[in-house]
């Protein structure tokens, strides 16, 4: 009953827009252009939508036959609401002697939608060909690329359930190559929040596990895989390469690794260089004025991932770079030597990241003060991680350890160590982040590995202690009310062997570290 008096609403509110048409499956129905009208008839869990156009002629009734293009009177049932805006309401729907799930989408006629969003149907379309052509034994449901925001399911993805002759289900997830790279490299976490959303409402045979379906050779069939081994294998996480050209599904059961190999810069290296910049960095020091009498507080030096240069960072916000050829400083990609001449120029560059990137600095919506927030809140627990969790040992703490190879990661990591010698990954958001478990999963498998291979100790870390054998432990920092809510389900499917724990600090972390939660 519930169902049927919300798809009356959506289609009432639609209908003040204006003429409606109806898109079956993405194709138009013409003989339901104009004039269209329709009746909700409550039946159990899936109510039945009947539409017809109020115009002379009406055609016979279409409720168990192809939509024919003339169809003026059609019935189907309602499954779900997939998709509601101000201007069209896509529903899931079952032909009458048909068990699969299509779509059934009215919109405002005349309507510009937008190229994105047809793009996406249309790969979902030919997605949905190519799997019912591979896997001839199954049945596969339509694919949607509905956003449901309230389960954090993206309209990027194309994605359904295929089951099988006997009591199997899985849910698929499929992306185009044509979305950019972001996206496809967080394919893994959009397939775990759709397997955990399938099983939760899949009726009938229950659902598996994750069917995931990557372009034929790009980068994040190769993270896929890599991440995978971090999940739960009861999680049972497929992956295939999609060619849409040839129309062809690959499995794919390679390793992983590609762009996400890390290796460990010897610590002598990250030594050694700081060392050379010494005197430049004391002379940028001294340049800061008020901001001098911070000392590390305010002006942080550190060795690049590769150990090929120095960075200087004002509470987080880099602002210069030194390596052989000497200091070069400003902000973002506008450089400039420091000289004689240019001293001046570097000062007042400091007296503005004093006034405006402070804690109690008077404008909090200024660029300087919102910049790379997560920098920021770095160079706190950097400072003191006993803050974070007292079992912390504040002695030895690293950043960008191990380094990705190929360059720096735009995560941004700490490697610390408990007073028990346990080794401790600290992940760090300022907001929201989706991909925040994910992240954090991968960097564990990085940093286990060299754990494993006694690697730390070769390369002179956490000297004069000696490192359990246990496993690493997550930390993931973050403002308490800024973890993303989806962060619960997708903790759920991490191997079991890995302990996270989540600390929530409080809004206002620039003036000071407190932990208002610990989980």
């Amino acid at each position: 009953m519930q169902l049927a008096a919300e798809i009356e609403r959506a289609l009432g509110e639609l209908a003040k827009a204006g003429p409606l048409e109806v898109h079956e499956n993405g194709r138009r129905l013409a003989g339901l252009g104009d004039g269209l009208r329709y009746e909700v008839r409550p039946q159990g869990t899936a109510p039945l939508l009947h539409l017809w156009a109020d115009t002379p002629g009406g055609a016979q009734s279409d409720e168990q036959n192809e939509p024919r293009s003339d169809a003026r009177n059609v019935v189907r049932r309602v499954v779900a609401i997939a998709e509601e805006s101000g201007d069209h309401v896509s529903l899931e729907i079952q032909r009458f002697g048909r068990a699969r799930t299509e779509r059934l989408e009215i919109r405002v006629a005349g309507r510009e939608r937008p190229a994105g969003k047809i793009r996406r149907e249309s790969f979902a379309e030919r997605c949905l060909a190519i799997l019912q052509n591979q896997f001839a034994d199954e049945r596969v449901e339509s694919l949607t690329t509905a956003a449901r925001l309230e389960h954090s399911l993206s309209g990027c993805y194309a994605r359904g359930i295929v089951r099988g002759a006997g009591s199997t289900a899985w849910a698929v997830l499929a992306v185009s190559a044509d979305e950019s790279a972001a996206t496809l490299d967080a394919s893994l976490t959009a397939g775990l929040l759709w397997l955990a959303q399938a099983r939760r409402r899949a009726a009938g045979p229950p659902v598996a596990g994750l069917r995931l379906l990557l372009p034929a050779g790009a980068a994040a069939v190769q993270s896929a895989a890599r991440r995978r081994k971090a999940l739960d294998p009861r999680a049972q996480i497929e992956l295939y390469e999609l060619d849409e050209k040839r129309g062809t599904v690959r499995r794919f059961d390679g390793a992983g690794g590609g762009n996400w190999a890390t290796h460990l810069v010897p610590r002598r290296e990250a030594e050694a260089i700081l060392s050379a910049a010494a005197v430049d960095i004391a002379r940028v020091i001294a340049l800061g004025g008020a901001a001098a009498a911070h000392g590390t507080q305010a002006i942080q030096a550190s060795a690049s991932a590769d150990a090929r240069s120095v960075v200087l960072r004002f509470r987080g916000l880099e602002f210069a770079r030194w390596d052989a050829g000497g200091i070069a400083f400003g902000l973002g990609l506008k450089r400039e030597p420091l000289t004689a001449r240019s001293e001046a120029r570097l000062a007042a560059l400091l007296r503005q990241l004093e006034t405006h990137r402070h804690a109690k600095a008077h404008d909090t919506k200024h660029a300087l003060y919102r910049a790379q927030p997560e920098r920021w809140l770095e160079t706190l627990v950097e400072e003191d991680p006993t803050r974070v969790d007292p079992r912390l040992d504040s002695r030895r703490i690293y950043r960008q350890v191990p380094a990705v190879t190929g360059g720096e990661r735009g995560v941004l990591d700490l490697l610390g160590v408990t007073r028990e010698g346990r080794l401790a990954i600290l992940e760090l958001k300022a907001g929201e982040d989706l991909q925040l478990v994910l992240q954090a999963a991968d960097y564990w498998l990085s940093v286990n590995g060299h754990l494993e291979q006694d690697g730390f100790r070769r390369y002179g870390y956490f000297d004069g202690i000696k490192l359990s054998a246990a496993a690493p432990r997550i930390f993931l920092v973050a403002p308490a009310l800024r973890f993303h809510p989806a962060t619960d389900t997708l903790l759920g499917f991490l191997r079991p062997e890995m302990e996270v724990i989540r600390v929530g600090v409080q809004e206002n972390w620039r003036s000071g570290l407190r932990v208002s939660l610990r989980q």
